[in-house]
């Protein structure tokens, strides 16, 4: 199929990109590189330095390509920044998706898969988490992301859009050919802050509260190799191709580690020792995210293969030892 991915030039997008390739499809990067990174692509994909909210430039993307579906990862994703700077949030994830919507409507394209959040439940009061449970963000970022979903669901029963919305958890690691991986300026992500660490670029790891009710009073967390995100999206395509009807699905492990945990296996994994300090909690850090993957896994088969948290980290280790720089360029 020819696939457009917004956002491919960005870390989960490249990830999906690399799988794409490899089933066989034919893809298109759309991505205005303000957050993704140039480099990231290969040189034999199509990359369109373009925003989602050009419409008609996009519209033209999608006939001029025979674009058959649509990977939709362009969006703002930082949970702090989306609550001091709520209307980039809500101009580049709500509005940009919806004129990328319209033009997906217009041009003819039937199916689309979506970068959803885990963020849309908020901070729910028991784990796993299944996708029944009640929607309560407690932020800019997974309410933009909810908003999204309902326009999807909207644009699914009257127009007959068929898309899939993959709720996602904490994404983590890297390829295991270790060329591509993460790369966020600000990082606000906790494995790359520690092999950052690691490396000697940050002086400690802080640890955000150490009296929570867990075995040893630090957040436990459901984490996820990128790689088996990456197949999540190709496999839901593969299913709306194969006449799947629009669907919503949570993507994790059905695990979870504490940051505690998370630290000393980054040591081990590394080798490296380095200083940990204390500090107390954020506002609206809950104390366990897990999720329930139950539902994909009975619908399409997927199981995450590649993320045993030792596995994650050697693959994250890989990327950040010998790209120090990430991809080396500014943000």
């Amino acid at each position: 199929m020819n696939i457009l991915v917004t956002g491919g030039a960005g870390y989960i997008g490249r990830h999906t990109v690399k799988t794409l390739l490899e089933k066989g499809h034919s893809v298109v990067v759309l991505d205005n590189l303000s957050r993704g990174h140039r480099q990231a692509v290969p040189a034999d994909v199509e990359l369109i330095e373009e925003d989602i909210h050009h419409l008609e430039r996009v519209k033209q993307i999608l006939t001029d390509r025979k674009i058959e579906g649509v990977m939709h990862f362009a969006a703002h994703s930082q949970v702090g920044e989306s609550m001091v700077n709520p209307t980039i949030y809500y101009d580049n994830n709500i509005v940009g998706s919806y004129y990328l919507l319209e033009a997906v409507r217009q041009a003819g394209v039937p199916y689309m898969v979506f970068s959803s959040t885990a963020a849309v439940y908020g901070e729910p009061e028991q784990t796993p988490i299944t996708e029944d449970m009640p929607y309560a963000p407690t932020n800019v970022y997974g309410q933009t992301k909810l908003m999204i979903e309902h326009m999807l669901a909207q644009f699914s029963r009257a127009y007959g859009l068929r898309y899939v919305a993959l709720r996602y958890f904490n994404a983590a690691g890297a390829d295991a050919d270790g060329r591509i991986g993460e790369d966020h300026t600000p990082e606000t992500h906790l494995i790359p802050l520690i092999l950052q660490t690691a490396l000697g670029q940050r002086q400690s790891i802080k640890i955000f509260g150490t009296d929570y009710p867990t075995a040893d009073g630090t957040c436990i967390r459901d984490y996820i190799h990128v790689t088996d995100l990456a197949d999540a999206h190709v496999r839901v395509l593969d299913y709306l191709a194969h006449g799947g009807q629009s669907q919503y699905f949570n993507l994790g492990t059905q695990h979870g580690m504490s940051v505690r945990q998370m630290i000393e296996t980054a040591k081990k994994v590394t080798g490296r020792d380095f200083a940990v300090e204390e500090a107390p909690r954020r506002a609206g850090d809950p104390a366990v995210l897990i999720a329930s993957s139950e539902k994909i896994q009975a619908v399409t088969g997927w199981r995450p293969v590649h993320s045993d948290v030792e596995h994650i980290i050697a693959d994250a280790w890989n990327w950040h030892r010998t790209h120090p720089a990430g991809y080396g360029d500014e943000k």
